[in-house]
C-alpha cells in the first residue's frame, strides 16, 4: 500500500522504499539497483535494457517493475533507459564513512568530476554536501548522462538529486 505523503503529492517516504530495496546482505556485495517506481503505466524500458534479465516487469506491460537483487551487478544501464528517471545504483562499499549514489541528470550544464554539489531528498530538501566522482555521457545513454555522488554513510535512502552549488 502506497503511504499518504506518496498518493497525495507525488513523493515517496520511507515507507514505500522497503519493496524496493536490496537487503543488507546484497548490499554488501557491491553496486546494485534500487527502482522507485510506484506507478503502473505502460513501460518496461528497465527490463528490455537489462543485460541480466534482474529485473522483470512480465506480460503485463503496466505491472511495476520487480528486481532480483541476486541477479544484479550494478552495471548502471538501466538507470539511463528509466524514463520516468525512477532507477538508482548504490555502493554502500565506497569508503567506511561514504557510500556511492548513481542516478540519471538531464540537465545543463553537467556537473564534472571533482565538484561538490548539495545532495537533495525527493521531495528537493538540500540534505548533505556530496562530491561527483563520475560523470558518464555516452551515445549509448541516448540524452541521459549518469552522475555518482558520494554521499554520507546511512544516507543511502534519502539522497534521490542534487543541485549545482554557484
Amino acid at each position: 500500500m502506497l503511504s499518504d505523503k506518496l498518493t497525495s503529492c507525488g513523493i515517496a517516504d520511507h515507507s514505500d522504499i522497503p519493496a524496493s530495496w536490496p537487503s543488507e546482505e546484497r548490499l554488501k556485495k557491491g553496486p546494485v539497483v534500487v527502482v522507485e517506481c510506484f506507478q503502473e503505466i505502460p513501460c518496461n524500458p528497465c527490463e528490455t535494457s537489462c543485460p541480466r534479465q534482474a529485473i522483470v516487469v512480465g506480460e503485463n506491460i503496466n505491472d511495476l517493475p520487480k528486481v532480483d537483487h541476486a541477479k544484479c551487478n550494478g552495471c548502471t544501464i538501466c538507470v539511463s533507459r528509466c524514463p520516468g528517471l525512477a532507477i538508482f545504483v548504490i555502493d554502500v562499499n565506497y569508503s567506511e564513512t561514504e557510500s556511492l549514489v548513481t542516478m540519471p541528470y538531464e540537465f545543463l550544464p553537467l556537473p564534472e568530476k571533482g565538484d561538490t554539489v548539495s545532495a537533495l531528498d525527493r521531495a528537493g530538501k538540500e540534505c548533505c554536501r556530496a562530491k561527483v566522482v563520475k560523470v558518464v555521457n555516452t551515445k549509448a545513454q541516448g540524452k541521459t548522462p549518469l552522475v555518482t555522488l558520494t554521499i554520507p554513510r546511512g544516507m543511502e535512502k534519502s539522497i534521490r538529486f542534487f543541485k549545482l552549488i554557484p
